[in-house]
């Protein structure tokens, strides 16, 4: 296993739990990639260095099927999951119920429904078919059948069918998490996705920070036959010890790196046409207090997004798609703390933020994530204690599979968005005989779900001939 991400590790749990003997080489000194956690710059204060909020992360199969509960793994949740303010003080407002989050939307209640009511009930057998590769048989051919009209759509054009601003705005922000322009097809369905599986689960956060959920994975690996090798970085083939399979929790670039001219010539073409995506600028803050949201429900938020209305933030995405640094970019922001105050020091809490800026961008845009926080929360500069910024160059020092500050494994746009890495019935084969990519390049995308891990050491494990024992 090269890589110890999320889904190196899922993909190594995997085939530890069916009897294979895994060996796990880390760059870092610590596993985890996406979800670690530890101070950002100001003393007592536990940050997530990346992901920090996990509505497909808790409702994953395979980390359900794992149980990481046992493994000391707690699960906290905020009062309301997310907010969307707008500049006149009203907010769209995300409960885990559909009821309750359809009741705060007037004439939208009922629309929200018939959105998204049907996608949360009957989510756990959607995921069974979206959280691995688009080609392939069905396991619910009528619940993807249902989901499919909706999905294939602009989120611009699914957006049309909500009638109020706060509704627009907040289906806009969870649509936004694709991180690509919202005219284009198809990209209504990350949106749909990431709001039933919070309608489902609940947009819940970890305990003790996202590295929390490394840790009970380690733990979990820790009963069976699996060697972790930290500060080890695999430049080349000859640095891969002899091994009967080999996953990859790398990018397509960073396989092509490594396995050059092993790879079939179709493979390495479709590696180099693999379009990076654009990149985050994240913002660590200490802050005294709370943040002073003019709009009441955003100080109970466990997520925050702030971009204006659905028009702007698609506007917004389009210009920063193009190359554009916007005054007013789309920004992320997590109250963790909320749910899980244990991350606190006294009065001081830890606020997590991140802007999307366009790809490769190396300059500074505290100012701009400040200005867009202040915009609905005035006086929030004056609650600042510290701050650290992190731009596309620290974005890929501190992670390589972060190249260009891409934080999602690629871009989501076009074909790629559901054929990636590539057009195959088995996207995780690279074409070298036992060897798989396993990373959040390869299906399902982006997410602390441990699913690309888990599809990929299912391919791993038919090629050994092991049975099929744990799901």
């Amino acid at each position: 296993m090269v890589g110890g991400g999320p889904n190196g590790l899922a993909a190594a749990l995997h085939l530890a739990r069916n009897g294979v003997s895994v060996t796990i080489l880390e760059a870092k000194s610590t596993v985890g990639g996406g979800a670690r956690s530890g101070e950002a710059g100001y003393p007592g204060l536990i940050n997530d260095y990346c992901s920090a909020v996990h509505p497909l992360g808790i409702g994953s199969p395979f980390w359900q099927a794992v149980d990481l509960e046992r493994y000391g793994l707690h699960w906290r949740w905020p009062d309301v999951d997310c907010a969307h303010p707008l500049d006149d003080g009203r907010a769209g407002v995300l409960y885990q119920s559909v009821d309750q989050t359809a009741a705060g939307m007037g004439p939208d209640g009922k629309r929200w429904k018939r959105l998204v009511g049907d996608l949360a009930e009957h989510f756990d057998d959607l995921s069974a078919d979206l959280l691995g590769p688009v080609i392939g048989i069905p396991s619910h051919p009528f619940r993807l059948a249902s989901f499919g009209p909706r999905a294939v759509l602009p989120a611009s054009v699914l957006a049309r069918y909500l009638r109020t601003d706060t509704a627009r705005a907040l289906y806009g922000g969870a649509a936004a998490h694709a991180f690509t322009r919202l005219d284009r097809p198809l990209t209504a369905s990350l949106g749909l996705m990431v709001l039933a599986g919070g309608h489902r689960y609940g947009w819940a956060v970890a305990e003790g920070g996202s590295g929390a959920i490394t840790t009970a994975v380690v733990d979990a690996l820790g009963d069976y036959d699996v060697t972790i090798a930290t500060d080890t970085f695999v430049a080349g083939r000859a640095d891969i010890p002899d091994a009967d399979t080999v996953l990859l929790d790398l990018t397509p670039a960073q396989v092509l790196a490594i396995y050059g001219d092993d790879l079939p010539p179709r493979v390495a073409r479709a590696y180099r046409r693999f379009r990076v995506g654009s990149s985050a600028f994240k913002v660590d803050f200490a802050i005294a207090g709370d943040v002073p949201w003019t709009n009441p429900d955003c100080r109970r938020a466990g997520t925050v997004h702030l971009g204006g209305t659905f028009e702007e933030i698609a506007a917004t995405e389009k210009a920063r798609a193009a190359g554009r640094l916007v005054e007013r970019p789309f920004v992320l922001v997590g109250q963790q703390y909320l749910a899980d105050p244990g991350r606190s020091s006294g009065n001081i809490n830890p606020l997590w933020s991140y802007a999307h800026v366009p790809r490769g961008f190396d300059g500074d845009a505290t100012e701009l994530v400040i200005a867009q926080i202040e915009r609905f929360a005035p006086g929030f500069r004056d609650t600042i204690v510290h701050t650290q910024a992190t731009n596309a160059a620290g974005l890929a020092a501190y992670n390589p599979n972060y190249a260009f500050g891409d934080i999602i494994g690629g871009a989501n746009d076009g074909l790629q968005l559901v054929l990636r890495p590539r057009l195959s019935l088995d996207p995780y084969s690279t074409g070298v005989d036992g060897v798989y990519l396993c990373s959040q390049s390869a299906p399902p995308g982006a997410g602390i779900h441990g699913m690309c891990g888990f599809n990929a050491a299912e391919r791993a494990l038919t090629h050994l001939g092991f049975p099929r024992q744990l799901a």
